[in-house]
């Protein structure tokens, strides 16, 4: 389970529980004003930095805002034995080949195809304001983005040169403020519009010859390639945090939101092919990955019912532990009760559903992102 934001929220049980009663309405309604699917405005902007292969910038109305950087470098690939025909990567010690003449074609073949690259051959790393690189909120953000990026396959097989040689992909990412609220989203949609900027050089040598590079920027091949017409044949995948209050599922939630939210999910999602989507065909959309994530509404204080309240004629509990057992056992309209245990798998599945079924959030956000010129 992935924790929380840290950004301490100062409401008391009456405004807790005015919160959580006006989102569990239906329809929902939130402080600002939202829908349950709308996203806050934000301004995004991409391809800012020089001498990055792809950059971007996202700001949140709040003031929150993002930069991520991506850099590529040319690293030897490790020595691996084959599974079936002995060595065919080459040694970062030396320029050992242990190749039969029959396999050039056959590798060559291979190196077009899927399950070439590698997981070590993307790396994102998290600075937040106030953390540490080693405190489990950058750690937990790098590793759910990470794990995202490297389920879709694509972005692995785009890292390959040769059976010598690949892309290694530092993705620093930046985030200029202290969070105001929970990060992800934020981080996510900028990751996204940073790896659709970034662009390869053109490779010039042939096989498995040491690399050799066009120096003409404007001969460069987009990561994430275009077709013909200028689509894009797949995309990055992105994280929407979701949440849900009674039967309502809420996205892109806000600190204050979050206080009360009885569950939350970081669900990853990116296209299910490496072909473009026709204008008349379902969503391929697919689920990439889902994260729990701990919601601090469990650490808000819970309110006094009437009944426990000797202001009020009630009597109070002698004990803490008769305090909780009472609580618990209790449903009153008005009294905030943090939420306590786990998530119901219909709960799951409906979160889910609202995120990749045809027309959903996802592909809503993936089309806005799109949109964003360089």
């Amino acid at each position: 389970m992935a924790p929380s934001s840290t950004t301490q929220v100062l409401l008391s049980p009456a405004e807790l529980s005015y919160l959580h009663s006006s989102l569990a309405l239906s329809p929902p309604i939130r402080p600002d004003g939202r829908s349950s699917t709308q996203f806050r405005p934000l301004v995004a902007e991409s391809d800012i930095l020089p001498g990055a292969n792809g950059s971007a910038r996202v700001c949140f109305p709040d003031g929150t805002e993002a930069i991520v950087g991506v850099k590529a470098e040319v690293e030897k690939s490790r020595w691996r034995p084959s599974e079936e025909h002995g060595v065919h990567l080459g040694t970062s010690g030396g320029d050992l080949e242990m190749d039969n003449d029959d396999e050039e074609e056959e590798v060559s073949g291979k190196s077009a195809g899927k399950g070439v690259g590698e997981n070590s051959w993307a790396e994102i790393s998290i600075e937040i304001p106030g953390f540490r690189d080693d405190d489990a909120l950058p750690v937990f953000l790098a590793a759910m983005l990470t794990e995202a990026l490297l389920a879709c396959g694509e972005l692995k097989d785009r890292l390959y040169i040769n059976r010598g040689f690949h892309w290694k992909l530092y993705i620093d990412i930046l985030l200029l403020s202290q969070p105001l609220s929970y990060p992800l989203p934020l981080l996510s949609l900028t990751t996204h519009l940073a790896l659709l900027s970034a662009r390869l050089p053109k490779l010039k040598s042939e096989l498995d010859e040491d690399p050799l590079f066009d120096d003409d920027w404007d001969a460069s091949a987009y990561l994430y390639p275009r077709d013909s017409a200028g689509k894009r044949l797949y995309r990055p995948p992105v994280t929407l945090l979701v949440m849900a209050v009674g039967g309502n599922i809420i996205f892109d939630p806000t600190t204050e939101e979050l206080a009360v939210a009885e569950a939350v999910l970081a669900v990853s999602v990116g296209d299910s092919t490496s072909s473009p989507k026709a204008p008349s065909a379902p969503s391929n959309l697919r689920l990439l990955s889902i994260r729990t994530i701990d919601p601090p509404s469990r650490l808000t204080p819970p309110g006094v019912a009437n009944s426990m309240n000797t202001a009020t004629g009630g009597s109070a509990p002698t004990s803490s532990q008769d305090a909780v057992a009472e609580r618990e056992g209790m449903e009153q309209q008005g009294v905030w009760n943090p939420p306590r245990g786990g998530m119901r798998r219909k709960l799951v599945g409906k979160m889910i559903k609202t995120v990749v079924e045809e027309g959903g959030v996802a592909e809503e956000v993936l089309d806005g992102l799109a949109a964003v010129e360089s």
